[in-house]
């Protein structure tokens, strides 16, 4: 028995207080955890995970073909407007009016003016804003309108300084302005 006790007091009091005795300490207990994750797991399928990868590259587009970029169509749709209401055009042309004001005018009469031509979320936006501050006096070209589908159109008017680009949206066939973007020319 003295064997016995005397293995298990070299074992306690200076193999494991040594860096050695840690190091296995340590092992043993990876290998331990190791181990009961791998029997709680089960068996493995080989055939799942990056071993099953294709060989080689999988394309959707044969290699030979031309520009493999977004779909384009030919056609734009064309704006839809209702019977009796104002094409897109004008009504760009009369917030445009509208948008550069006349002297004297206040800002309360401006806002008037604006509104009937406007969404309720441009409104919103244009609330605090100032007619003395709009950065142009005249419109010097034609209004350029983009369709970009039924209900959504882009116009572009050239005015002194600068280009005014405006978003509208047709809403059941009636075109409001949804977004003013101001551009100075260089």
């Amino acid at each position: 028995m003295t064997v016995v006790r005397r293995a298990i007091e070299f074992l306690f009091r200076r193999l494991l207080r040594s860096r050695l005795g840690v190091a296995l300490g340590i092992a043993v207990l990876v290998l331990g955890v190791v181990g009961a994750a791998r029997l709680v797991a089960g068996p493995t399928d080989l055939t799942s995970g990056l071993s099953n990868r294709p060989a080689d590259p999988i394309t959707t587009v044969h290699p030979t073909t031309g520009d493999d970029g977004a779909i384009s169509t030919t056609t734009t749709p064309s704006p839809v407007t209702r019977p009796g209401q104002a094409a897109p055009e004008l009504v760009a042309e009369r917030f445009v009016a509208a948008w550069l004001g006349r002297p004297g005018q206040t800002a309360e009469d401006w806002h008037d003016a604006l509104r009937p031509l406007s969404t309720a979320g441009l409104t919103e936006k244009l609330a605090g804003a100032d007619p003395t501050d709009v950065p142009a006096g005249a419109v010097t070209g034609d209004v350029t309108i983009s369709p970009r589908g039924e209900t959504f159109v882009e116009a572009t008017i050239p005015l002194d300084g600068g280009h005014l680009r405006l978003e509208l949206l047709g809403i059941d066939g009636r075109w409001l302005v949804d977004a003013v973007d101001w551009s100075r020319d260089e």
